[in-house]
């Protein structure tokens, strides 16, 4: 069943909004407008993904620079090791893994940004 989540308008093209549908927290996506609903938490260390970019269909996250592909979720790259004391971890390491992003389907009716929860 889809729910309405917000306006077109409200969402200018290339840009983001975090919504809250029945407890359920995710990101609207506005690519060349088609609109696109992911999780809003990343997988790594959950931070708020609306903070990131959206450059096309890639969504980086802000925290650890961790890529995204909203149309289907996969994580398109791992985050970022920080650099401590001097040294580089392995960017391989299993604590720069992430998961990928659930998404949702979404249409547009009359204006309105649709997202179907199920």
């Amino acid at each position: 069943m889809f729910i309405k989540a917000a306006e077109e308008k409200d969402i200018a093209p290339g840009g983001m909004k975090a919504v809250a549908l029945n407890g359920t927290e995710l990101v609207l996506c506005n690519y060349g407008g088609k609109f696109y609903a992911v999780a809003r938490a990343c997988g790594h260390a959950h931070a708020r993904l609306e903070r990131g970019a959206l450059t096309g269909w890639v969504l980086t996250c802000p925290l650890h620079y961790a890529q995204f592909d909203i149309r289907s979720g996969e994580a398109l790259s791992r985050p970022v090791p920080e650099r401590a004391e001097n040294k580089y971890p392995d960017p391989a390491a299993p604590g720069l893994r992430t998961d990928g992003l659930k998404t949702w389907r979404v249409k547009t009716e009359g204006g309105s940004v649709l997202v179907d929860l199920q």
